[in-house]
Parts: C-alpha cells; structure tokens; sequence
C-alpha cells in the first residue's frame, strides 16, 4: 500500500489540535469529551499514524481475554515452547511481550507503535531442570501491582511467520486499574485482534464492552472459545456464535480449544491450536490478505476517530457557549458598574458635601456673584483681580473631587465584583471556576490606580484648558484666572451636566456650576466650553471603563474562549477524516 502524504498531514494536524483542546467548564459533557480526547490521542500515536506511515509494516496481532481465560499458554503453544508466563495469582501483572520474526525486529524497535512504551529486548531461556518452565528474560525486573507498566519486552522468535507479531496483553478486566489501562491500549493498537475466553466465560459483559468496540471500528477479530467440555462444544459455540452475529461480528473466525490437561511445562496439546496455528501461517503467507486487514483496520479506526473528533467539537462548541454566557456575565456587572459611574458624575451627586464646600470657598459670595450677573465683559478685570487675591487654594477643590470620584468608582467596582461571584456562583461552570477563591470584592491595588487614573484625568483637563487658551486674546484671560482655578471650574461643570450644557442644572449647589460655567464662558467662549466639558467627560467615561475593564479580567481570565474557537476546526477535521476514512 502507498502512503499518502495529504493523509498523515490531515492525521498529524488532527493529533496536534485534540492535543491542544482544553474543556476546564464543568459542563454534563466534558468529562467524557477529555476521555474522547485522550483515548482518541492515544490510538492515533499508538496505531493510526504508525499504521498510516508504515502501511507495509508486519500486522500486529494482540492476544486478550478476560482473567486466566489462557491467553500466555495459547501463545505459547502457538509458538511450540512457553515464552510467556501465567501467574498463578491475580491480576497476573507483567509487562506485555511482543513476539516477532527475528528479521522483522526493526519494525518495533523503533517505537514505530506504541512510542510512550520503552522497549526491552527479551531472550527466550530455556527449562534448567526437568519440569522446570522456560521464558522470557530481560533487564527489567517484574511489575509491581501499583507501578504503572512502562515498558515493551521484544523478543525475535524463529517460530512467528514472518508478517506478523504476536503481542500478549493484560487482562481485559484485571483487577489492577493500571492492567485494564494497559489491555485497552494494546488492543486499539491491533491491527488483528484475538481474543480469548472460555466456555464459562463467554458471556461476560467486559470483554463483550470490547468486542463490542471491535465491531464499531470494523477490526478483524479471531475468538478463542478455551476449555470447553468435549460435550458442550457445539451448544457452547453455536451460542456464541450467535451472541457474535447479534453484535456485528458474525465474519468473526471461532476457534474452539477443548479441555484438556496440560503437559509437564504448561504447555497445551499441539493438535489443540492446529487450526489457529495453520489460519495465521496463511494469513502471513498472503501479502494481499494482509494488505487488506491492515485496510480495514486502518478505514474503521480512521472513521471512528473522525466520530469521536465530531463528538469532541460539539463539546468544544458547547464550553464556547458555555463560556459566552459566562464572559457576558461578567461584562454586563461591570457595564452596569460603568453607567452607575458615569450617572454619578453627570447629575450633580459628586457637588456635594466636601466638594460643595471647598468649591464655595474658592469662588466665595458677594462681589463675585454679583459681577457675575452683570456683563461679564464689563467685569473680566474685576474677576481676573479677584482670582489674584489668593482665594483658598483651587487645589483643595481638585482633591475633593479627586476623593469623591474615587469613592464612586471603587465602591462601584465593588459592587460589580459582588455581582459577578455571585453570578457564577449560581452557575456549576462557573463555581467550578472560582474554586475557593473569592473574587467579591476588588483586586489588591486597584484603589491606587484609580487614584492615579483620576490624577491623570486631572492633569489632561488642565492640558485642555492650555491648549484651549494658546491663542493671544484668550491667554490674557486665562492667565489673569489662573490655571487651576479654570480647571476646577470646568470640573464643576462636567459633573453638573446631564445632558450637554443645556442640559446644566442650575439648581445644583446653590447656582455654583453656573458661576463655573459663566467663568469659563468668559475667558473661552461659549462654543469652547461645551467642547472642553464634552471632551473632559468622554476622557473620564473612557479611564473608568478602562478601570473597570482591566478589573473584570480576573473573571475571564479563567475562561477558555478558544474552546469555541478549536470546535470550528475540529468539526472540519472530523469531515476531512469521514474522507480519508473512505478513501482509505
């Protein structure tokens, strides 16, 4: 068979994005998604890539089966001395032994199949005494019933046919998790499976969990049918090859081995494994006949991953939804945060208190107001005399403002946090997210930097008010104020605005933000100043938002949008495998 380019691409671009997925939302799918993952990474190093880059390599035939159904003394007899060892107590922890034709050794030893197993290269020793059992000796010691199996025992056996290897497996429903792990893994490497169970066993539930598998990845599969009472043979296997027939596996060959007693090294009968013997011989003298096994194999285990890669990008999909309504969460506490702030600034609410009394004390009562109702040009010196004679400080109007301001938007973020935990605390997704952290309130620092925002839209404003006054007639003007005197007026003004300077409320203050707009209106006109308090308004609205956007952050950082992202190519992917699947 001819590899494909264009395939292994499509297969290596599979492999590297189901790598990448992540699925961290507690959502009903996810669980089984991650596990759709792993397995599907899993056979894809394991057995379709290898498959796919090495279409010529000999057919790997694992040996499994339910617990002490025989499988190490079915391969021993097939190659006509024992190799592999049955423990007598259970889970008969070992690691696998791969049997292969001395010629074909460099087919496996290069971690072509199977790569997260290291491998070890065992030698056959032969019975020291008589009586005594032969097997497979290697560098590594025996696996511990809790240690994870690391490693691949390779041993070259003249007695294997060329074509194909023998791998024996753990038990398909061991005791030991790690063994059942392992089994499952070394089955969905196969490209041939042969699977052995007895005539008391048959009917188990986990190995048909297996053949079942088999069925929906279209694997050519050979059962084993062991010990059966000479006079239950044909009852036993008609039943099973019924059972067989029922879940899609009726082209399945049987073997029927019968009860017999084992000679002196454990060893079955020669006649008993004949047939199954003389079938792989065949098999591995047809090159065509094994070209088309591995086609199959290769077609069901393609098409079946492109299922799974479709299952997956649903539950990507979904963690993108799922984090949306998440994200949308978050975004809308803080946009609400965000309109809670701007209102405060635009009806008056920040005019009183502190900020009312040190904005009285600048501009004073008296002579002031009373210039300001007459012509304000007729006045502009007696005003700019006024400002000359050291009022208190603008400053202390600046830091009112700056104080009040701050405890707006801090208090504000607050709120908004609370809203958000709360939110996802309604959620599981969103639970699961938070954890044991509490995210309630706001992040450390963040009351410095909005102090410091507000300083800077502070400076800015007295920046717009220099660039304002740099033509010749108007510098005279806003030089005789003074800068921070004009600057504090103008922030009077923004946060008396509801609607523009139409909209200016008069009332607010006892008539205060009139006499900062009438002042302004002095030195710049009109037209100029409904520009500054717009542009002053825009520049604070847009720092808050700012704020507050780098404040949510801490939510949606936890989020994973590029799950929605991945689910869009996943979903292509699993179309391009539905394609190679049938060109397969």
């Amino acid at each position: 068979m001819e590899v494909q380019p264009a395939g292994v691409r499509l297969l290596e671009d599979v492999r590297r994005d189901l790598a990448a997925v992540s699925l961290p939302l507690a959502l009903p799918t996810a669980e089984q998604a991650r596990l759709e993952i792993r397995n599907s990474v899993a056979q894809l190093d394991d057995y379709v890539l290898p498959r796919y880059r090495s279409l010529d390599a000999p057919l790997l035939a694992v040996v499994g089966g339910s617990t002490g159904a025989g499988k190490s003394t079915l391969v021993n007899a097939l190659v006509g001395h024992p190799v592999t060892r049955a423990g007598a107590i259970r889970p008969t922890t070992r690691q696998p032994i791969l049997l292969h034709h001395p010629s074909e050794a460099g087919w496996f030893e290069d971690q072509r199949v199977l790569p997260g197993l290291s491998r070890i290269r065992g030698t056959v020793v032969p019975a020291a005494t008589p009586g005594a059992i032969s097997g497979v000796a290697g560098p590594a010691g025996p696996s511990t019933d809790t240690a994870p199996v690391t490693s691949l025992v390779l041993v070259g056996e003249p007695a294997v046919p060329e074509g194909i290897a023998l791998l024996d497996a753990p038990d398909v429903d061991s005791i030991s998790d790690e063994n059942r792990r392992l089994a499952g893994q070394l089955l969905a490497a196969a490209d041939l499976w042969i699977f052995v169970t007895t005539a008391n066993r048959y009917a188990d539930a986990v190995p048909w969990k297996l053949l079942l598998n088999a069925a929906s990845r279209d694997i050519m599969v050979v059962v084993v049918l062991d010990r059966v009472p000479p006079a239950a043979e044909a009852e036993v296997s008609e039943d099973l090859r019924s059972m067989l027939a029922r879940e899609g596996l009726g082209a399945a060959r049987l073997f029927v081995i019968p009860e017999v007693a084992l000679g002196s090294s454990g060893m079955l009968p020669a006649e008993t494994v004949q047939p199954l013997k003389a079938w792989l011989r065949g098999l591995a003298d047809d090159a065509a006949a094994r070209a088309d096994i591995a086609r199959r194999t290769l077609h069901g285990a393609v098409r079946e991953l492109g299922q799974r890669v479709g299952r997956i990008a649903d539950a990507a999909k979904e963690q993108g939804r799922a984090a949306t309504l998440l994200g949308d969460d978050v975004r809308a506490a803080y946009q609400d945060a965000g309109t809670r702030i701007i209102d405060a600034t635009k009806d008056g609410a920040l005019l009183r208190g502190e900020v009312l009394a040190r904005w009285q004390d600048f501009v004073g009562t008296g002579e002031f107001f009373r210039s300001l109702e007459q012509n304000v040009g007729r006045f502009r010196d007696r005003l700019g005399a006024f400002f000359r004679g050291e009022p208190a400080p603008a400053v202390e109007v600046e830091t009112a403002i700056e104080t009040g301001l701050h405890a707006v938007i801090v208090d504000e973020a607050a709120k908004a946090a609370e809203d958000a935990d709360q939110r996802w605390r309604s959620d599981p997704a969103g639970r699961q997210l938070l954890g044991t952290d509490d995210l309630s309130g706001t992040s450390p620092g963040f009351a410095d930097l909005v102090a410091a925002e507000i300083r800077d839209w502070q400076a800015g404003l007295m920046e717009l008010i220099r660039t304002e006054g740099q033509d010749k007639r108007t510098q005279a003007r806003w030089l005789s104020f003074g800068i921070n005197g004009l600057g504090a007026a103008l922030m009077i003004v923004v946060f008396s605005m509801t609607a523009g300077l139409t909209g200016l409320e008069i009332g607010v203050a006892g008539g205060t933000a009139v006499v900062g707009q009438k002042l302004l209106e002095a030195v710049f006109g009109e037209d100029a100043v409904r520009r500054l308090a717009r542009t002053a308004r825009d520049d604070l609205s847009s720092r808050c938002r700012g704020l507050l956007a780098a404040e949510q952050e801490r939510f949606l950082d936890r989020l994973a949008p590029e799950a929605g992202q991945a689910a869009v190519g996943l979903a292509e992917h699993a179309r391009a495998l539905t394609r190679l699947a049938d060109a397969t």
